[in-house]
């Protein structure tokens, strides 16, 4: 295993990349990559008062998973990623189950990413595509 490849299963295994709301909410990330960023989230806990899944929590997942796959990246350049911009179009309710996440790049550079997201329903149903910048900046010193 390369030391790149340890630094990142060490980041992952130790919550660095999922933590904080991405816990709240149980996001389960099942692929990490510069190239694709996998995870899967509850609809249960994250509904709206109508019983449908809350629009922010696709953002959530959205953001959560362009915002690993961008760290990964930044990493190379002993950078961290910030996201900047994110929208989301909600094609239809998801009101069980689970919701399924995958984050392709669109671009990859030195000082900025973008993402494309698209959120499934367990049927293989879209439920929402998002897309997701992020700045890549230097990491703070400690």
């Amino acid at each position: 295993m390369s030391t790149q490849a340890r630094e990142l299963k060490e980041m992952l295994d130790s919550g660095t990349l999922t933590g904080g709301l991405g816990d709240t909410m149980g996001i389960e990330v099942t692929e990490a990559s510069p190239e694709r960023v996998v995870g899967r989230m509850p609809v249960e806990g994250n509904r709206q008062p109508f019983g449908l899944l809350h629009g922010g929590a696709s953002c959530v997942l959205a953001e959560s998973l362009g915002s690993i796959g961008s760290t990964i990246h930044a990493h190379r350049f002993g950078r961290i990623a910030v996201g900047i911009e994110i929208n989301a179009t909600h094609h239809r309710s998801a009101t069980e189950g689970h919701v399924t996440g995958v984050a392709t790049p669109v671009h990859l550079g030195r000082t900025l990413t973008t993402w494309d997201i698209t959120i499934t329903d367990d049927a293989g149903r879209k439920v929402c595509t998002s897309r997701l910048t992020c700045m890549l900046r230097e990491a703070p010193q400690n």
